[in-house]
């Protein structure tokens, strides 16, 4: 149990000693120190009756409520609450009979005698389905979370091999060349798989390490492509705000889909990168030339990383972000707005 839970538990108990503290001291607090008009019932009798009133209030909320109010056993329980009634309103006869033979059984004191625990039965009742119904919504918003964070440990599992799938078909292009970029290659993809494996295992990261990891994915890219493919990067962000949070490899899924589908068989191919942070908001902007006879090299996996990605964003970030994506001629563009926190 955590201290939270704990603290929650001590402020229930606290509040029940509360109620019923002040409901057995309500004789002592209408009366002071008068004396009580004839027949009226004795502040001791009301002390007596206030903890058998508790007793059913808990027996019914706690054991027959729950137990046999039910399709099945409703009669059951009918029957328990009759016998309860009749219980504790006997019990009572016989300390008046036994210990105040001065209150005359009629009229007023009759109703106080009988009644109250018909009220108690009732409020118990109330409490319970109240209990019941808080204790649902939470069962329902805890069952919400643990299907949230399952659904998205699903979809990072999704996009960590898709996008290793692709930067290894990278590096296998660069050994086929005997390229002397593989070394630094497999340097920096060995910084990308610490982020991937360790960093990305947290719910949010400083944005500067989400931002630092992009970058790193850029310049492998660069090293892959050389000067083939333009490749335009504007990042602007001011140090206060580099410490922000944000859900880790949320924004490399834009420029993996850009260098997937923006080279091949393109003339002149080139991807422009634009990440602008201010005022807690993050705008990212991708664009990229592409084939308009789709003759560039999509595969049977291609958009798995975008369609994570908007899943992802629905999922953690519902009313705070916008994402466009747009094909105007030979170009493809995303924006994504998104308020940090």
């Amino acid at each position: 149990m955590t201290r939270t839970t704990t603290n929650t538990a001590y402020g229930i108990v606290a509040l029940h000693i509360l109620i019923w503290g002040a409901l057995m001291a309500l004789p002592h607090l209408l009366t002071g120190n008068q004396p009580l008009p004839p027949g009226a019932l004795p502040g001791s009798f009301w002390l007596i009756s206030s903890i058998l009133h508790i007793g059913v209030f808990y027996l019914n909320a706690y054991v027959l409520f729950p137990r046999w109010l039910n399709k099945k056993y409703w009669w059951l329980y009918l029957l328990s609450i009759i016998c309860v009634v009749a219980a504790v309103n006997y019990i009572k006869i016989g300390i008046l009979a036994a210990f105040y033979p001065q209150v005359n059984i009629r009229g007023t004191a009759q109703m106080m005698i009988f009644f109250p625990v018909i009220v108690f039965l009732i409020a118990s009742t109330i409490y319970r389905l109240v209990v019941d119904k808080i204790r649902y919504e939470k069962e329902q918003k805890e069952r919400q979370a643990e299907q949230l964070a399952m659904e998205l440990k699903f979809l990072r599992s999704q996009i960590s091999p898709h996008f290793l799938f692709n930067v290894l078909t990278n590096l296998v292009s660069l050994a086929r060349k005997k390229s002397d970029l593989m070394e630094p290659s497999l340097i920096m993809l060995s910084d990308l798989m610490r982020y991937m494996l360790y960093d990305s295992e947290v719910k949010k990261v400083p944005l500067e390490k989400e931002i630092a990891y992009l970058k790193s994915y850029i310049e492998l890219q660069k090293l892959r492509f050389g000067d083939d493919t333009r490749i335009e990067t504007v990042i602007d962000i001011a140090p206060d705000e580099e410490q922000l949070t944000i859900e880790p490899m949320l924004l490399i899924p834009f420029v993996e889909n850009a260098f997937k589908h923006g080279i091949g068989w393109i003339t002149d191919p080139w991807i422009s990168i634009r990440l602008v942070v201010a005022e807690n908001r993050l705008t990212f902007t991708v664009r990229n030339k592409f084939s308009v006879n789709g003759s560039d090299s999509k595969d049977a996996n291609s958009g798995i990383g975008l369609a994570n990605v908007g899943t992802r964003l629905k999922l953690l970030y519902p009313d705070q972000h916008i994402l466009s994506v747009q094909t105007e001629a030979d170009v493809f563009s995303t924006v994504l707005t998104l308020q940090l926190r």
